[in-house]
């Protein structure tokens, strides 16, 4: 079974069988959801890496358009959760806690995202969505931009509680995206909250490497836009990122190989690190493999709990495939580290 889920980790991104069927409209959905622990030999384990797990859960849902998740955003009090999918699909719902551990999600509506002429999007060169980044709101309505690949591009979507789009706008691509591979695209983007680079995109390919082996990304907009790089270490892949209140990021990574499986990792990268023409290193937080309880994690968020905590919310792409699961997990960083601004993220 291991075996096989990881074979679908390589194959499914290339020929995944995404829903034949394109949602018409928003419509709500039930989720059912099953407490996971991290480590399952060892469920009383909590610290991992810099990181302190909080709780996860294994979703499914009543809709043959749920799952694909590939971009999360989630709201400050923790609790209202925004991603959107690989099929050009967005969910929403609400976290249900029992304490400060997640036990489900509830008022879930799912919907499709809309072209520039008001339709859904329907064509697999049109429709893969990778990243998204808040612009103004919050998870329940606002303005975000959304990465997509195959055909690349930065739109600028207004959203609502039942509607996502038409698009109003475009971000200009930056020199160098047009190396990118159809499927390997803008995987992740995040705007800077504060610092000398507040509201600068920050944009990371999914794999395309320099002339040195490293990954890939740009500044876009703000006061000082050019190429940047994300030291790469040990093979991994970026998958998302979120943007912390001092003007710095998380980043989660993927690794896979037939021989070992499939590894994440998460890393923080400090403001003073994000400059034009920089290589950048990071602090990795957490490193796993699967012989943890993880999947195909590509979304990440974060919130302040009540108690002053930065929690990083992880989403799974289950790449609409029986063998994948869309997992949601938390993880507490320790207190003193840096939060999410609220402005993004309400």
């Amino acid at each position: 079974m291991i075996v096989a889920a990881a074979l679908s980790l390589v194959v499914a991104p290339a020929f995944a069988d995404k829903p034949a069927d394109v949602l018409g409209a928003a419509k709500p959905i039930k989720i059912t959801a099953i407490p996971i622990d991290f480590d399952r030999d060892n469920p009383e384990r909590k610290e991992f890496g810099k990181l302190i797990w909080r709780g996860g859960l294994n979703l499914f849902a009543n809709s043959p358009s749920f799952g694909g998740c590939s971009a999360l955003t989630i709201g400050p009090s923790g609790k209202t959760i925004l991603a959107v999918s690989d099929a050009g699909i967005w969910l929403r719902g609400t976290i249900d806690y029992d304490g400060r551990k997640m036990k489900g999600v509830s008022n879930a509506v799912i919907g499709p995202l809309l072209g520039a002429d008001g339709k859904p999007l329907r064509d697999d060169q049109e429709r893969d969505s990778e990243g998204m980044t808040l612009i103004d709101g919050g998870p329940a309505a606002g303005t975000a931009y959304i990465s997509f690949e195959r055909h690349h591009r930065i739109l600028t979507y207004p959203f609502a509680a039942q509607k996502f789009g038409p698009p109003t706008g475009s971000l200009p691509l930056p020199p160098g995206t047009k190396r990118l591979h159809p499927n390997s695209g803008l995987e992740a983007i995040a705007i800077l909250p504060s610092g000398a680079l507040k509201g600068t995109v920050v944009a990371f390919s999914e794999n395309l490497t320099d002339n040195t082996g490293n990954l890939q990304g740009w500044l876009i907009g703000g006061p000082t836009p050019g190429p940047l790089t994300l030291k790469r270490i040990g093979g991994f892949d970026v998958t998302d990122a979120a943007p912390l209140p001092d003007g710095g990021l998380v980043v989660l990574e993927r690794r896979f190989r037939y021989s070992e499986g499939i590894k994440m990792r998460i890393r923080r990268i400090k403001a003073s690190e994000i400059k034009r023409g920089a290589l950048i290193t990071g602090e990795t937080l957490l490193k796993a493999t699967d012989a943890l309880n993880i999947d195909n994690m590509e979304g990440i968020a974060a919130h302040r709990s009540p108690s002053g905590e930065t929690i990083l919310t992880l989403i799974s792409d289950d790449n609409f495939s029986a063998l994948e699961r869309t997992l949601l997990m938390q993880f507490a960083m320790p207190d003193g580290k840096p939060v999410l601004a609220e402005s993004r993220a309400r």
